[in-house]
This record gives C-alpha cells, sequence and structure tokens, in this order.
C-alpha cells in the first residue's frame, strides 16, 4: 500500500515539475521573442528617421544627435555618447544624460557651471581620447565591439568619486563604413540596475551599422552640393549601390563563390549579397529593386540591412521573407517592390535552401546516381516583396531543401540574362542558360559567370546591353 502511494506521490510530483518547467520555458521564449521585436522596431524607426533627415538636409549634429538618442532609448541606457575620430583622436560630439567622463578629470570644473549635466557635456567635450586608450580607444583601434557587464573589475575605466558618474556597465560598439572608421559609439548604466546583456549589444551593433552608413550618405550630399539636383541623384545612387555589394566573399573551404555585376546605366536596380551566418552556414541573396535612382537604391539600403539583420537569427529562408515583406511593407511607396531569392548553404549537411520571392527561378547543377550532372531549376512560389500583405504573402511563401553535394553549382541571376533580346527580337531564355551551365560546369565560379555573359553579348550580336546583368555563382568544391 505505501509504494502505492509513494509512486503516485512520485507521479504528481513529476507531473508538476514538467508542467513548470514548460511554462518557464515558454516565458523565456516570449522574453526573447519580445526582445527581437524590440530590437527590430529601434533599429526600423532609426533607418526611418535617417532615410527623412538626410532627405530634409539635416546636419551632422543632429544626426549625431539621432545616433545617441536611438542607443539611449534603444538599450534602456542612463546615458549615451558618441565619439568621432579626428585624426588619432576620438572627441565626443553628442551626448544625452550624464555619460561619465573617459579620462582623468583635471580640476574640478563642476563650481563653474550651472548643473552637472553641463558639467559633464563640457568635461566630455574637452577629452581627447587617444586611439587605443582605454575602451573608447580601443574599440576605435581594433574596430570590436566592448561589452562590460561589471565596470568595478575593468581597470580601463576612470573611476570617479561621484557616484551619479560611476559606470556600473558599459557597451562601446564602433561606427564605420566599409574599412573606414566613423567613430565610437557608447552607453552607460541600464537603467533598471541590471547589467547590460548581449541583446544590448546585438541592439548597439546595428543601430551602429545604420549609423555609418547614415553617415557617410551625409558626406555623399555634402560633398555633391555644388552640382546639379541629376548628378547628385545619380552619385548618391550609384554610391548606395557600390556600398551594398560584398567587397569580397567570405572564405570557405568547401565553396567557391563569385559574382558578376554589370548595370546597364550608372545606377541599376539588381542586388547581390553573401554573408557567413556560422561556422558552416553562408548566406547568399540576388534581388531586383523595381525603379531606378535614389529611391531604389535606398529600398536596396534598407531591404539587405534588414535582410542581414534576419539572417542573424537563424531563421530558414521562408521565414526570413515573410518578416521581410512584413518590414519593407511599411517602408515602400506602393508602386514599388523588390523580387528577391535567398538561399542558405549549408556544408555540414551537404544541403542548400531556397525560398523565392516572384524572382527568376534558381538554377541548380544537381548530380545523378550515375554520376552525370543534369541542370534543373528550382520550382518554389513566391510573391515580389511589398505586393501583398502579410496573410496573403506567407500563404504564397515557398521553401526548397534540396541535396548540394560537390560538384553541384548553384546560379543565381537577374532578368537581364535571360531576356536579353538579339535583333531578330529572340531571347537569350532559360534553356541557353541551362545549356551554357552544363557546359562550363567545369570551370571556377568566377570563369563560368565571365563566360556566360560573353555568351549572352554574342547572342545579342551587337544590340547592346538593355537591362542590368547579375550573376551570382555557388559551386561545391
Amino acid at each position: 500500500m505505501i509504494p502505492s502511494i509513494l509512486a503516485v506521490l512520485f507521479c504528481s510530483g513529476f507531473v508538476l515539475f514538467c508542467s513548470y518547467k514548460r511554462r518557464r520555458w515558454k516565458l523565456r521564449l516570449d522574453e526573447e521573442s519580445q526582445a527581437r521585436f524590440r530590437e527590430r522596431e529601434v533599429l526600423l524607426s532609426f533607418m526611418h528617421g535617417f532615410v527623412e533627415a538626410v532627405g530634409r538636409g539635416v546636419s551632422r549634429a543632429d544626426l549625431m544627435k539621432m545616433v545617441t538618442h536611438s542607443a539611449v532609448t534603444g538599450t534602456g541606457a542612463l546615458a549615451g555618447c558618441v565619439y568621432e575620430l579626428r585624426g588619432r583622436e576620438l572627441v565626443a560630439v553628442a551626448v544625452e544624460g550624464l555619460f561619465p567622463p573617459q579620462m582623468p578629470l583635471a580640476g574640478n570644473l563642476n563650481a563653474e557651471l550651472s548643473t552637472r549635466a553641463r558639467f559633464i557635456e563640457t568635461v566630455l567635450r574637452s577629452e581627447r581620447i587617444p586611439l587605443g586608450a582605454g575602451i573608447i580607444g580601443g574599440v576605435a583601434q581594433s574596430g570590436e565591439s566592448v561589452l562590460v557587464a561589471d565596470a568595478s573589475v575593468e581597470p580601463r575605466l576612470v573611476k570617479v568619486d561621484d557616484p551619479a558618474l560611476a559606470v556600473r556597465s558599459l557597451i562601446a560598439v564602433p561606427v564605420r563604413f566599409q574599412d573606414r572608421m566613423t567613430g565610437v559609439l557608447a552607453v552607460a548604466n541600464p537603467a533598471d540596475g541590471a547589467p547590460f546583456a548581449e541583446k544590448d549589444l546585438s541592439m548597439m551593433s546595428g543601430i551602429a551599422e545604420q549609423a555609418g552608413l547614415a553617415l557617410h550618405n551625409l558626406d555623399l550630399i555634402e560633398t555633391q552640393k555644388a552640382k546639379n539636383k541629376l548628378d547628385v541623384d545619380l552619385a548618391l545612387a550609384s554610391s548606395i549601390q557600390t556600398m551594398l555589394l560584398p567587397r569580397k566573399m567570405p572564405e570557405c573551404a568547401l565553396l567557391d563563390i563569385a559574382a558578376l555585376y554589370l548595370p546597364a546605366q550608372k545606377v541599376g536596380g539588381d542586388l547581390y549579397d553573401v554573408f557567413t551566418i556560422d561556422a558552416n552556414r553562408v548566406g547568399v541573396a540576388i534581388a531586383d529593386v523595381s525603379g531606378k535612382g535614389v529611391p531604389a537604391s535606398l529600398l536596396m539600403a534598407i531591404c539587405q540591412s534588414n535582410l542581414r539583420h534576419l539572417a542573424r537569427s537563424g531563421l530558414p529562408p521562408a521565414k526570413v521573407l515573410s518578416a521581410l515583406n512584413s518590414i519593407m511593407r511599411e517602408e515602400m511607396r506602393r508602386d514599388m517592390f523588390v523580387t528577391i531569392v535567398y538561399a542558405i548553404v549549408d556544408t555540414a549537411e551537404g544541403l542548400v535552401t531556397i525560398a523565392r520571392a516572384g524572382h527568376e527561378l534558381p538554377l541548380l547543377l544537381r548530380r545523378g546516381v550515375d554520376g552525370t550532372f543534369a541542370p534543373v531549376f528550382v520550382a518554389c512560389e513566391g510573391m515580389a516583396l511589398g505586393m501583398a500583405k502579410e496573410k496573403l504573402f506567407d500563404a504564397s511563401i515557398e521553401e526548397k531543401v534540396l541535396p548540394f553535394g560537390r560538384g553541384e553549382i548553384l546560379v543565381l541571376y537577374t532578368d537581364g540574362i535571360t531576356e536579353a533580346v538579339n535583333p531578330q527580337g529572340l531571347q537569350y531564355g532559360s534553356a541557353r542558360l541551362s545549356d551554357s551551365i552544363d557546359t562550363l560546369k567545369t570551370q571556377s565560379a568566377g570563369e563560368i559567370n565571365e563566360r556566360v555573359f560573353d555568351r549572352v553579348l554574342a547572342f545579342a550580336s551587337g544590340a547592346g546591353q538593355a537591362d542590368d546583368v547579375t550573376m551570382l555563382t555557388i559551386k561545391h568544391r
């Protein structure tokens, strides 16, 4: 009798324990989901504000204030500061709240100023932080972000007697554009008293990335003011497009990746991107934006930034495109849309996962059971970004998971290749592209791109390049 009672009690306790663990797990997932949603909202708000601000001719100082405010708001910090790199020194150019000085104080200026906030801002603006000095100088020199959860054990931070200026926790991230370091964005002391966490560092990195782009575009506008509006539009749009394209491909021993991008005019509407997701996975994307000029270029910038942000979460391609559509619909004019293919190549599993939103069908050269190769077009449904509301778009999007092994080739391209027309009015078409990839399969990825383009030009027989040509080839070594 007693063992039976004990068994019942044990089972009841186990059920309660499992129920408790489920509740805790659900709560944790809800918290993570809310954190990701909040991060996305802050980044979108900042990006939208930056586009509007650049459009109305915001000053550099006001843009720096926008960056600082977004960082403070997004992380829940009590204070924030943007330091600008000038030569080999960093100078505070925008301050919000009582941001602690990063260099030892020289004298007591408090008596000379009316408020503590004015005192702190005066001290910060008078600071000259040498490149490599302290945390701020170190971030500017190394280009690596720093998260200080417990400032009491961080020797690089200045110790002050005033408790209002003491650092409890701090984040500093680089603000840069490509290889050009602009400065450092920092926040201190969360308002809730808890230390900063990795999610706060992710938020700061996203804001700093957009800040670097914003400052670069602002510099471009300033240098082009003397030119007429058309020249400014073309130069800005072309610069944005060049900036969006990867400068080099991720290093992967098992993958040979190459891209070909040839706009028909100075400003095109195509985009491609290649980025590392983790040690075994590489994300590849190709897109075509409706329209030309600055609006299309800004739309591409927003599209690429959101794509990379969503890809970092590890979501599968269909989920990424669904989320991207939800975001982009709010940022796009109703007469604009984006077609895109996003794929994840997993070298550890030997798989490629593909989702498509209204773009040209991906071409995959596959190895058969007999060892021979055959080109196939991957048919997966999907509507262009910005054309449909979430429910309709999500219902249309389809995802394909296919083997991707040695010698196999994935080709993503825009319609500038398949719709190239010869003097007789015939299009190059998907069949000719398929045959070309089959005959060029022993070549490197870069050579495949070049030879295909040569064949397209030969087919056009001097008719000229009527549309942008973009081709992204991924070959499994």
